[in-house]
């Protein structure tokens, strides 16, 4: 016998399980608890860890309003322009090289405007993201990149409004509680065996959804689907996403979808530890390597680093640093470039080294070939074409002529003192394969044929992403598809 009966069971507690939790009483389930692995202090699956960045189609400001309280002043002082469903087409099929799922990124790109103002009208406060994502032009604020919006507080700001939110509507939270099977008699799911402590029970319920990340966090499992060397990547998020929940799916025959062999992997101090800290969050990542050069332990420049945004390639740049002798790589720039720095490069946990000469500088460059460096620099210098004029805010085309490698945006000579470098490493954040839902939100089996029961959403379906992806997707992803798979599941259980 059970021990308790619930209408829908939400396996994790981050953004897409708190979507879905929410979206699944909106259609009438009554009786909703989320499964959370972690304890209380360690909860939220990644959501806690990310800086809050959600990508979504707006037209113009008073879309924007929707979404954020703007004074008169700040409406004044900014171009937010646009993003229209076509741009976020074109850039979610361009950076996944137009393998993502078709009706996924359908569902993503038209329903991202609904689903974040359904979000603000449950309680969660969104801001322009000026301080990453606008640069300031003739006295105006202008945002770039397609990104512009973020939730209040960042990552930690929406998994504790999602958590008030859920608890006001008496939805519970089970901490410390790890889902270890699903209750399957061959026809539909009806509940999850869980254990708490050393306790193992059983809860029954109407509809199970899947939201409990990748399996980032399981070394050997990046192992055998990511490939040699990655078990060597450090987390950036959760130790606690091992893919639980895509074991317990496929144990009972689902299906498994998207990119097994990719996730999304960035340039991550060296020196950070091997699990996310919610003290440092996100900051341990170094994103403003388009204005820089990165080079590695041969003293070479290894990638072009102005290819795009970094909104389009940090998330596949963390392979490009892994690949690279010794998995690392050194951020190198000068006084010129230096007021483009983020915010994370400020951090008192920063692998930095600082010279007035650029040949001190490669002294200090831990690992790398000295002259070979300094040979590079000289290279790079003279290969900048100064005629263009430097302009971070769009893709200037200032660029390198004649390198192996050449730099296609943002090239500057890397000659005014005082010089920084950073010293970075791949960090992953969350894995690109997973289960295979349908246009409902539902798990299929390997037939492809609905799973009575099971519905999943977040980092532990695949299909949407391959290779890349573009930055502000995820969390808006776990919201889309969290809220469709919650809608589905409740209105299965009030059935």
């Amino acid at each position: 016998m059970a021990d308790t009966d619930y209408d829908v069971i939400v396996v994790g507690a981050g953004n897409a399980a708190a979507c879905a939790a929410m979206a699944a009483q909106d259609a009438g389930a009554k009786k909703i608890v989320m499964l959370e692995r972690a304890p209380e202090d360690e909860a939220g699956g990644n959501t806690r860890f990310t800086a809050g960045a959600m990508r979504v189609v707006y037209d113009g400001v008073e879309d924007i309003q929707k979404l954020v309280e703007l004074s008169d002043q700040e409406i004044e002082d900014t171009d937010f322009g646009t993003y229209t469903q076509d741009q976020f087409f074109d850039d979610i099929f361009r950076v996944t090289q137009f393998r993502t799922d078709p009706d996924m990124a359908e569902t993503l790109v038209t329903r991202s405007l609904e689903t974040l103002t359904w979000m603000r009208e449950k309680g969660i406060r969104f801001v322009p993201i000026y301080g990453r994502q606008a640069f300031k032009i003739d006295g105006k604020f202008k945002f770039w990149g397609g990104l512009t919006v973020e939730t209040n507080g960042g990552g930690p700001g929406l998994y504790e409004a999602q958590q008030e939110i859920t608890k006001r509507d008496g939805i519970e939270t089970m901490f410390e509680t790890r889902a270890m099977s699903l209750v399957f008699d061959g026809a539909k799911v009806c509940g999850v065996r869980i254990k708490q402590g050393n306790e193992v029970k059983e809860l029954s319920c109407k509809s199970v959804v899947m939201a409990s990340g990748g399996f980032q966090a399981n070394p050997e499992w990046r192992t055998r689907y990511l490939g040699p060397g990655w078990d060597l990547a450090k987390i950036r998020g959760t130790r606690f996403n091992t893919g639980d929940g895509i074991r317990m799916a496929t144990d009972i025959g689902a299906a498994t979808y998207g990119n097994w062999s990719g996730c999304h992997a960035v340039g991550w101090d060296r020196n950070a530890p091997e699990f996310g800290d919610l003290a440092v969050g996100d900051q341990f990542q170094k994103h403003s390597y388009p204005f820089f050069i990165m080079v590695n332990a041969t003293g070479k420049r290894f990638v072009d680093e102005g290819a795009d945004f970094r909104n389009y390639t940090y998330a596949k740049y963390g392979r490009v640093i892994l690949e690279q002798p010794a998995q690392f790589a050194w951020q190198v720039l000068d006084a010129k470039v230096a007021h483009l720095k983020r915010d994370e490069y400020s951090i008192r946990q920063v692998t930095k080294v600082t010279a007035d000469m650029i040949e001190d500088l490669a002294d200090k460059l831990e690992g790398v070939d000295k002259e070979a460096f300094l040979q590079e620099i000289k290279e790079y210098n003279a290969a900048v074409n100064q005629d263009i004029e430097y302009n971070p805010n769009v893709k200037d085309g200032r660029c390198t002529e004649g390198l192996e490698i050449n730099k296609s945006n943002w090239a500057q000579t890397i000659d005014t003192a005082p010089f920084e470098a950073y010293q970075v490493t791949c960090g992953v954040t969350f894995t690109f394969g997973g289960l295979r839902i349908n246009t409902e939100g539902q798990v299929v089996d390997t037939d492809l044929m609905p799973m009575e029961g099971l519905y999943a959403a977040g980092e532990c379906v695949g299909g949407l992403f391959y290779f890349n992806y573009p930055g502000g997707s995820g969390l808006t992803a776990g919201s889309v598809f969290g809220k469709l798979a919650g809608t589905s599941a409740g209105a299965a259980a009030s059935a």
